[in-house]
């Protein structure tokens, strides 16, 4: 992981404790993040993770691109373990369903990915080939 990546990682962490998930790196960018609150998929234990997302209708994407890492993160083998989750977005805790999306519905989602935030055109080009996990979180 490059010096950036853990800066960014250390610095949401650090103030999404002290805000209570009210403020982040990615909001800090005007971009929309989120903190998942998931379970291990092999520890059983809760985890969290923030993550930049995209709002559809009632629902808000989300994409595992790891920074470009030729493997998937590991919050999203949670997702596909264990779909029903809690969502923190800026201090507000609701519960939702992932939905891992595939054909069509995912390359709609990619779209909408992309225009949000062209970067994730670049972590797929880094990725080796990986196709990035996108999922839909919808209320529940």
């Amino acid at each position: 992981m490059s010096l950036f990546e853990k800066a960014v990682i250390g610095t949401d962490r650090f103030l999404y404790r002290l805000t209570g998930g009210k403020v982040s790196t990615v909001s800090l960018s005007r971009q929309k993040g989120l903190t998942l609150i998931t379970v291990g998929a092999r520890s059983g234990e809760r985890r969290e993770n923030q993550v930049q997302y995209v709002a559809d209708g009632s629902s808000m994407l989300v994409i595992g691109s790891n920074w470009g890492k030729p493997h998937h993160p590991a919050w999203t083998a949670n997702l596909l373990k264990t779909p029903d989750i809690q969502v923190n977005v800026r201090g507000s805790v609701s519960d939702v369903h992932a939905s891992l999306l595939e054909g069509a519905e995912r390359e709609a989602a990619w779209q909408k990915m992309v225009a949000a935030w062209p970067a994730f055109e670049d972590y797929l080009a880094k990725s080796g080939g990986r196709e990035l996990r996108i999922f839909r979180l919808t209320p529940r």
